[in-house]
């Protein structure tokens, strides 16, 4: 899912992007003297921006060091792999050559390692020299088809080396349009006058380490769920951290669906599942799991799915509402009968081996997403993206 890229102020020079597909958000720019062109997973839950350096049969872009003048591979003497690595969930190592040496490892269990270095990206119009990346030359990942379309991750947290702190931003803003996978991407400032006024809700800050709490993630305090109106009757502990970290609430553009906590899950399933009686057929195969954590599913006969009842996610502040086609995910290419088969857009944590409620891009879908990092809050409103891109000359 492509995002056009604009740099703010300075605007003039904006990228635009070719539809790829719907699972992760990307972003395409170019690195190097002379530039190469690369596409990029936008990802606001990791830190360490990264490319493929190394030919695979499955890679069809790769970043080659060898062709750029202004690549410079990272001792591992440099402060940069001493101190700005802590952040890691794997700390750097000294290599043969004497290079400060990185393995990234997923939630998913695919890991990517290889070398620290810097060059000079270019993002709408604008250089950024000396940019620290991981230059990577093995790893696996648990989705190859995703990574045939891609050169790499744009790792977007509050991490030291994130992309986002490297370039000093004050706030980036992103809007992910519904229906025809696109999207803008907008570093800086984002004071438009046809868009709404946005809710903000707080970052939490953790001060002390815990084993299982993300200190650089966008984390927010989910205080509640409602379906429809009604509130689902839990204590407001089930949504706060407990004392090893587990059970954070992160936003998280690199995560396609919604993750729930597991007493959370099953009390919003079961509620779902209340308001929709007679209205859905549910698959009744406990055998079927999609994507290994959603597992309430339904079949219907057509298309045009019946009215469903919201599902708002209740945030210090503000709240996000999901409501029809946005609840409901159609499995590809599995029918039950004639009848096809679709998947509820929120999981179970739990299934999932996360220890914390994670809210996806599939839910920020026709949201303008702002992250403030000047004054710690995520703001957004409901609007439609498609139409926000054509207002900054970014559209189709």
């Amino acid at each position: 899912m492509p995002l056009k890229l604009q740099t703010l102020p300075h605007a003039s020079v904006s990228r635009k992007l070719s539809f790829h597909h719907n699972v992760t958000l990307t972003v395409s720019l170019t690195l190097g003297s002379p530039p190469q062109n690369v596409t990029m997973v936008l990802d606001t839950g990791s830190e360490l921006s990264w490319l493929h350096c190394k030919k695979f049969p499955n890679l069809n872009s790769i970043f080659n060091p060898l062709l750029s003048s202004s690549y410079s591979p990272t001792p591992c003497t440099s402060p940069v792999c001493t101190t700005r690595t802590r952040d890691f969930p794997i700390p750097a190592s000294c290599d043969p050559k004497k290079l400060c040496h990185a393995i990234i490892s997923y939630a998913d269990a695919s890991s990517i390692e290889g070398n620290l270095a810097t060059d000079t990206f270019f993002l709408g119009g604008s250089a950024q020299p000396g940019t620290i990346f991981g230059c990577m030359d093995s790893g696996f990942s648990s989705n190859s088809e995703e990574d045939s379309r891609t050169t790499g991750l744009m790792g977007m947290n509050r991490g030291s080396l994130s992309f986002v702190t490297q370039m000093g931003l004050p706030k980036f803003s992103y809007c992910i349009s519904g229906r025809d996978s696109s999207g803008v991407l907008l570093f800086g400032d984002a004071t438009f006058s046809w868009l709404g006024p946005l809710k903000y809700t707080p970052l939490v800050k953790m001060s002390t380490p815990l084993p299982y709490f993300d200190r650089v993630a966008y984390t927010v305090q989910l205080e509640g769920i409602k379906v429809s109106q009604k509130v689902l009757q839990l204590p407001k502990s089930v949504f706060a951290p407990d004392h090893t970290g587990a059970g954070q609430t992160m936003v998280d553009s690199g995560t396609q669906f919604t993750f729930l906590m597991g007493p959370v899950y099953t009390a919003l399933k079961n509620e779902f599942i209340l308001q929709t009686k007679g209205k859905l057929t549910l698959l009744d195969d406990p055998n079927f799991v999609f994507q290994g954590a959603m597992d309430l599913c339904f079949r219907f006969p057509g298309t045009t799915l019946p009215p469903l009842p919201a599902v708002t996610l209740m945030f210090s502040g503000a709240e996000m509402s999901v409501s029809g086609e946005r609840l409901l995910y159609r499995v590809p290419g599995m029918r039950k009968g004639n009848d096809c088969v679709y998947c509820f857009t929120f999981g179970n944590s739990d299934l999932l081996g996360v220890e914390a409620f994670v809210i996806g891009h599939h839910h920020q879908q026709n949201v303008w997403m702002e992250f403030d990092l000047l004054k710690s809050r995520v703001g957004f409103t409901d609007t439609c993206c498609e139409l926000a891109s054509q207002r900054l000359g970014l559209g189709p």
